[in-house]
C-alpha cells in the first residue's frame, strides 16, 4: 500500500470540488485532507468538514467567514479572505492542491502553492489564461507539477504519454458546441439565460456553462493548451463533437492520431490528476461505444461564436491581452446572468475591451492585476452604456 498523501481542495463546494471529494471517497487511504475552501457556501462546507475532518478551512468572503463562526463550531484553523486561501494553498503538508476556484481569483493561490513547491491539479482555466507566463515559470523554478484536470487537457496529457513535443503536428480540442450549436445565428439576440444554462452534456457551474454556450470556454482551453504543452496557437485546432465522448486528440508528424475517449464524467479526469501517472479502478460508469453508436465532428462557425476568434487573437497578441480577454468575459458573463445584457453583447464587450485596453508584453503579476482591474472597470462602463441605451 502506498503512503497516504495530503491534499487541499480550493473550491470544495463547487462542482469540481464536490466531484473531487467523490473521487477521494473511492481512493480511501490514498489521501488525507489538509484544507477545504469556499467563497460563500458555508452550508455546503460544514457537512464536508464533518465528513472529511480537514486540518483547516478557508472562507474567502469575509461576511460568510463571520457567519460561519457564529453558526458552526470547528476546532481546526479557520482562515479568511484571499490571504487565507493562499495560506491553505501553500500549506507545508500539501502534496497536491486541487485548484477549482472561479475566475481570476485562482491566480494568487496558485502562485502561493507553486512558490512553495506544491503540485497543482488545475481545474481553473482563468489562471493560465490571465497569468500563464508567470504561473508556468513559477512551476518550473520550484520544480512543481501543473496537472490538467479539464477533460480536454487531461485527454491531451494522456495522448502525449511516451511522446515528445517535437513529434506533435497539432492538438485538436473537441467542443460539444454547447446548447446553441444548432440555433440559427439570427436567433442569438433573443437567447435567454435559462436556455444558455441548459448544457446538453455536462453539469457545471453557471459561469463555465455560459462560457460553453459562447464557446469562450474552448477559447480559454486553446490558451491553456499553449501554456501546458508548449504548442503554438496556429497548431491548436477545435472541432465540434456533440457527443463529448472523444475528449481531445493529438495528431503527430507521421500522420498518426491519438484520441482519448470516455464518458461525460468529470470524475475521470479528476481521478487521473489525483493519481497521475497511475490508473486505479473506480466504480464510475464505463464507456459503451455500441450504445453511443455515432461520433460526429464539425468545424466551428467563428462568425456565430466570435469568442473563439477573440481567444485566438488574444493568444497571438500575447502579454496582457489574455488577461483582458478573461476579465472582460467575467464581467460580461456576470451581467448576462443578471439579465443586464443580451447573449450577443458578451463578445461585443470583450472585443471592445481588447481594442481599448493597453497591452503590456512580458508583464509582472502587478501589471496583470492592474490590467485586470482596468479591464473590469472599462467593461462595466461599456455594459452600463449598453443598458442605458437599451432603456432610453
Amino acid at each position: 500500500m502506498t503512503e497516504a498523501k495530503t491534499i487541499s481542495i480550493l473550491g470544495s463546494t463547487g462542482s469540481i470540488g464536490m466531484q473531487t471529494l467523490q473521487v477521494l471517497d473511492e481512493l480511501d487511504s490514498e489521501y488525507n485532507i489538509a484544507y477545504l475552501t469556499t467563497n460563500t457556501k458555508i452550508d455546503l462546507l460544514y457537512p464536508q468538514i464533518e465528513k472529511y475532518h480537514p486540518v483547516g478551512i478557508a472562507i474567502s468572503n469575509e461576511a460568510a467567514y463571520v457567519e460561519f463562526k457564529k453558526k458552526y463550531s470547528f476546532n481546526g484553523r479557520i482562515l479568511c479572505g484571499e490571504e487565507g486561501v493562499c495560506e491553505a494553498a501553500a500549506h507545508g503538508q500539501n502534496d497536491l492542491v486541487l485548484q477549482a476556484l472561479v475566475g481570476f481569483s485562482g491566480v494568487k493561490p496558485t502562485l502561493a502553492a507553486l512558490h512553495n513547491g506544491r503540485n497543482i491539479a488545475l481545474a481553473n482555466k482563468e489562471t493560465l489564461v490571465s497569468a500563464g507566463s508567470i504561473v508556468t515559470e513559477a512551476a518550473r523554478k520550484n520544480s512543481a507539477a501543473l496537472i490538467a484536470v479539464d477533460s480536454e487537457h487531461s485527454a491531451i496529457l494522456q495522448c502525449l504519454i511516451g511522446e515528445t513535443t517535437q513529434s506533435v503536428d497539432k492538438i485538436i480540442l473537441t467542443a460539444s458546441g454547447g446548447p446553441f450549436f444548432n440555433t440559427p445565428v439570427e436567433d442569438f439576440g433573443s437567447l435567454t439565460v435559462k436556455a444558455a444554462l441548459d448544457h446538453p452534456n455536462w453539469t457545471m457551474g453557471s459561469k463555465i456553462t455560459i462560457d460553453s454556450a459562447t464557446m469562450m470556454n474552448k477559447g480559454f482551453e486553446i490558451i491553456e493548451a499553449f501554456w501546458l504543452f508548449g504548442i503554438p496557437g496556429k497548431r491548436i485546432d477545435v472541432l465540434i463533437h456533440p457527443q463529448s465522448i472523444v475528449h481531445s486528440l493529438v495528431q503527430f508528424v507521421d500522420g498518426s492520431v491519438k484520441a482519448q475517449l470516455g464518458p461525460t464524467d468529470m470524475r475521470l479526469p479528476i481521478s487521473y490528476a489525483l493519481t497521475f501517472p497511475r490508473r486505479l479502478e473506480y466504480s464510475f460508469p464505463k464507456l459503451d461505444l455500441i450504445a453511443i453508436n455515432t461520433l460526429e465532428f464539425f468545424k466551428p462557425d467563428y462568425d456565430k461564436f466570435p469568442c473563439l476568434r477573440l481567444a485566438y487573437e488574444a493568444l497571438e497578441t500575447g502579454g496582457t491581452a489574455m488577461a483582458v480577454l478573461n476579465a472582460a468575459n467575467e464581467v460580461a458573463v456576470k451581467a448576462f446572468l443578471s439579465e443586464q445584457i443580451s447573449f450577443v453583447d458578451i463578445p461585443r464587450a470583450i472585443e471592445s475591451a481588447l481594442k481599448k485596453i493597453n497591452i503590456i508584453q512580458n508583464p509582472t503579476i502587478e501589471q496583470i492585476e492592474s490590467t485586470d482591474a482596468e479591464t473590469r472597470n472599462f467593461t462595466r462602463q461599456f455594459i452600463g452604456n449598453l443598458y442605458h441605451n437599451s432603456i432610453s
